[in-house]
């Protein structure tokens, strides 16, 4: 099929059109749900829908943040303990997620907010939260500053040093995903259910001599 595209320099248009020009492209995008604490012990819980697995070996996952005056906790309690619990989101706690997503007061703890439980963490510091089925306590391994602009975002990069899952959504370490329910995020206010799902083969090609 082809398609009459035009194209858009963004450069040329206004920051937020580019913006949603991103949003509605790269979907369905997982959700960090990202729970840290501060030095003073405030507990801290907020979404992310810029967030990815990048590494097996370490295991290493990433998520950013956008810049805001002043920092967001997130961010700010992650510079200061270097330690973070990346939660799985699904159907079940939907909307205790978009709770958390509110700009709070600093030291307001959104798991209060949200009627979340914080459960203790094996490794790190921040808790685990308790109704989500997947949590992965990450050590810091990087901060890189994308951009300083205004709209511009830091992206944090963490080692998985402990995956704690529901032994009923897997079998072998492998997540059935009718049984996770995770949700992701779409342009705007829209989510998606994981539930339309399909499976496809990848080619084996033989490689020739010296590849």
């Amino acid at each position: 099929m082809a398609f009459a595209k035009i194209s858009a320099d963004p450069a040329a248009h206004p920051v937020a059109s580019i913006y949603k020009l991103l949003i509605g492209s790269v979907v369905p995008r997982p959700i960090a749900f990202v729970s840290t604490i501060s030095k003073t012990g405030a507990l801290n819980l907020a979404p992310f829908s810029f967030f990815n697995a990048i590494c097996s070996e370490p295991p290493a996952i990433c998520f950013s943040v956008a810049n805001r005056t002043p920092a967001k906790d997130t961010i700010a309690n992650i510079r200061e303990n270097g330690e973070f619990v990346v939660n799985i989101v699904t159907e079940a706690i939907a909307e205790q997620m978009n709770l958390c997503s509110g700009d709070y007061a600093r030291g307001v703890s959104e798991f209060e907010v949200s009627g979340l439980t914080p459960d203790p963490s094996e490794i790190v510091r921040p808790p685990c939260v308790r109704e989500s089925p997947v949590n992965m306590e990450c050590k810091l391994m990087q901060i890189v500053e994308v951009s300083a602009k205004p709209s511009g975002a830091s992206l944090i990069i963490g080692e998985v040093v402990r995956i704690h899952f529901d032994p009923t959504i897997a079998d072998n370490f492998r997540i059935d995903p009718f049984k996770l329910r995770a949700i992701g995020r779409m342009g705007g206010a829209g989510y998606v259910r994981a539930s339309d799902y399909f499976e496809m083969i990848r080619p084996r090609i033989p490689l020739k001599r010296g590849d």
